[in-house]
């Protein structure tokens, strides 16, 4: 007892028991391994759509990376309750497999005791996952479809293969049959029908790139321009020694609308009714409220791990058949999860059901788990019976 006395105490230098410490510490290590190598084997096979415009298209590894990594904290959002689950399973798995479990017990400590690091990382992952989906991930996600955006418009007149047709937008396609490593191309044919009442198609035996005003420009040489009149049905021909287009799309293909995952929390709950029709609005509120309970979840995923270790009794062989119902019931809700969402996408009255869906499977392991010990906590000492007074002058019998 003066072991688990001593455990539990706060020390006056620090801020938690010498116990907490030692296994918050591993648990908190191998969260942030854990995290971080699963975010970035998923940045690195959702980064692979993006070579392409490296490899073939020149765009320097600087812009790959920096694009990409804008992806990184929603990857952080979404994985973080399932390692932290996985986290806290491994580390008092491995207590138990050590006897480290067994001589806290022996020691005195109560479940709420032994339990109380797993508490404070999963109290830690809700607050860090809802930070990410509150704040950053929208944040994030916003400056990535900005900077794919600028990429895919401005910048794509710099991607201009050899021997394709390349789609600069829904109303400009070039082709460049060869291009020289001065930057000059030859065999250049543009289908300009930015204009849908004078379409025209521009022949040119040479050409080059120039960025004026931060606008991608083409100057042609020696080439011709062929338009069709709408009226007459005549093909007019006019050619030229030297011809400037503008590459960059028309202003109405500019414009480009924010998802629901770019928005603020305030702007989902209340959507601008300009830019939001109210066929949408359900789909709106869900993404809302789904940033405000998936952090739960952490905290429910970790209890289902606590349970599945600390609940039962202590088999010297080892138990398989708790840890596997603790991963089934974790995969469970996750597709139940998502079972919901869909539902409360369509009927938003069924959006409770979220949170219930995240809090309710950690407050049922939590008083699985902690409803004895407060029990046996409630009960009066029960002492030995007093025995009963002698009257005086009797003896008493043998």
């Amino acid at each position: 007892m003066s072991f688990a006395r001593s455990a539990i105490r706060r020390p006056s230098r620090a801020h938690l028991p010498m116990l907490d410490r030692y296994v918050l510490r591993q648990l908190l290590m191998a969260l942030a391994a854990t995290t971080g190598g699963l975010a970035a084997l998923i940045w690195l096979t959702q980064s692979l759509r993006f070579v392409s415009l490296v490899v073939e298209r020149g765009l320097s590894l600087r812009v790959f990376i920096g694009l990409t990594s804008l992806l990184v904290p929603s990857f952080v959002a979404i994985i973080l309750p399932i390692t932290t689950f996985v986290v806290v399973q491994f580390i008092y798995q491995r207590l138990a497999s050590d006897r480290e479990l067994t001589v806290m017990r022996a020691a005195g400590l109560s479940p709420f005791h032994v339990a109380r690091p797993g508490l404070l990382c999963a109290g830690a992952s809700v607050l860090l996952c809802l930070l990410l989906n509150v704040w950053i991930v929208p944040q994030a996600f916003h400056a990535f479809k900005q900077y794919e955006f600028q990429i895919r418009n401005r910048i794509a007149a710099f991607m201009l293969q050899d021997g394709v047709f390349t789609p600069l937008s829904n109303t400009m396609t070039v082709y460049v049959r060869s291009r020289d490593h001065d930057g000059t191309l030859h065999g250049i044919m543009v289908e300009d029908g930015r204009q849908p009442d004078n379409p025209s198609t521009i022949l040119a035996e040479r050409g080059t790139m120039l960025v004026i005003n931060d606008q991608p420009r083409v100057v042609l040489f020696d080439g011709s321009r062929q338009e069709i009149d709408r009226r007459t049905g005549r093909l007019n021909v006019l050619t030229f020694a030297r011809n400037t287009i503008d590459l960059t799309t028309p202003r109405g293909e500019q414009t480009r609308y924010r998802d629901a995952s770019e928005m603020a929390l305030h702007e989902l709950l209340h959507p601008d009714p300009h830019q939001v029709s109210d066929r949408d609005r359900g789909k709106f509120a869900v993404e809302a409220w789904r940033r405000l309970t998936s952090p739960f979840t952490a905290f429910s995923f970790a209890m289902i791990g606590l349970v599945s270790v600390l609940g039962g009794t202590f088999s010297r062989h080892g138990n398989i058949l708790r840890p596997f119902t603790a991963i089934m019931s974790v995969v469970c809700l996750l597709a139940l999860s998502l079972m919901v969402q869909n539902l409360a996408g369509r009927n938003p009255g069924l959006v409770p059901l979220m949170w219930i869906e995240a809090i309710l499977p950690g407050a049922v392991c939590a008083i699985t788990l902690f409803l004895p010990e407060w029990r046996q906590r409630q009960q009066p000492m029960a002492g030995p019976p007093l025995p009963a007074s002698i009257p005086s002058g009797q003896a008493p019998r043998p």
